[in-house]
């Protein structure tokens, strides 16, 4: 049986005399080609392809052909000027610059489309579903507003604009550390930010995040393990990043020695523990103590003035947070 695939053109004027071609499978021996009830003359370019003569006549009409095998499938064909198509929607209205988003197009008098294009590109490929909707995938682009026009028998559509977004780019974290147990306010610095839709720490979403512009976020760290890691940024356009943030373990302070000396201060103390490298204050209680950080296990302190009999707690404070040690005694 013979199979019609398409007809081009699908539309032509009421006095017929155009040509009309066939395409499809099982054109072997045809005996006839009609259009609607109506014979009609052609050639058999070969088995696949048929050039037929448009007969007078009016409104929409079935193409068939008919051979041994049988009546093949019907394919309207239209008498007169078809009308222009039209667009309404598009959805959605942005993607990536380097396209493949699918789109769906709404609008009417999409039958017959031969072309989609964005911004003069055709679309990589696209699907007339119904007279009122077509499904396109779209090319890569430029950023910006693209125009998506629509092409039949009819013209060519207005345009309907769609926006190609560029892809992210991170290219700073301040400040690019912070403790392991999250809290800390990092504002991150690039190009593309608009419509954010996720910053990650490692693979952990951030706390929380605010977009303040296209080229910062201000976003929240969460909790996280020591060490170093990557931040991202994902936006409708791409990921940006990785920009490296390092985790710092809180100190531990597990040993001070000797662990008293006299009210008048100036003993010099000899404090062990973890975690110290960076360490921005050294405190007897609340009062400073002058301090060396002599590694990321040792501090050499002087102890501040006291008074007879005060009992304190030694501690540590580094970006990775405060350690709380040992008590030291003013006599």
């Amino acid at each position: 049986m013979p199979t019609i695939t398409a007809i081009f053109p699908t539309s032509g004027p009421p006095s017929g005399g155009n040509f009309v071609v066939i395409t499809g499978t099982g054109f072997v021996g045809p005996t006839s080609v009609y259009f609607g009830g109506t014979a009609t003359t052609f050639v058999q370019d070969n088995p696949a392809q048929i050039t037929a003569l448009a007969p007078p006549g009016s409104g929409t009409v079935l193409v068939t052909v008919i051979n041994s095998g049988g009546v093949s499938n019907g394919v309207p064909y239209t008498y007169g000027v078809p009308a222009v198509p039209t667009l309404t929607a598009i959805a959605p209205s942005s993607g990536p610059t380097t396209g493949g988003t699918v789109v769906v197009l709404t609008g009417t008098n999409l039958t017959g489309a031969t072309a989609v294009t964005f911004g003069g590109t055709p679309a990589t490929s696209f699907t007339v579903n119904s007279a009122t909707q077509i499904t396109a995938i779209a090319p890569p682009g430029v950023a910006g507003t693209a125009a998506v026009t629509v092409t039949t028998a009819g013209g060519t559509s207005t345009p309907i604009g769609y926006i190609y977004i560029g892809v992210p780019t991170l290219l700073a974290l301040s400040p690019t550390s912070g403790s392991v147990t999250g809290g800390t306010v990092v504002v991150l610095t690039g190009t593309g930010f608009t419509g954010a839709t996720a910053v990650t720490f490692g693979i952990t979403p951030a706390t929380s995040f605010t977009v303040d512009s296209d080229t910062q976020i201000t976003a929240t760290a969460p909790p996280g393990t020591a060490g170093v890691i990557g931040v991202t940024v994902t936006t409708p356009g791409g990921v940006a990043g990785p920009a490296l943030y390092t985790y710092l373990p809180v100190p531990v302070v597990t040993v001070i020695a000797p662990t008293s000396g006299p009210a008048a201060g100036g003993t010099p103390v000899l404090i062990s523990g973890t975690g110290f490298t960076g360490a921005t204050s050294v405190a007897f209680g609340v009062i400073p103590a002058t301090f060396v950080v002599n590694s990321d296990s040792s501090i050499s302190a002087i102890s501040p003035v006291g008074s007879p009999g005060l009992i304190v707690l030694v501690n540590v404070t580094t970006p990775g947070g405060i350690g709380v040690g040992p008590a030291f005694m003013y006599l």
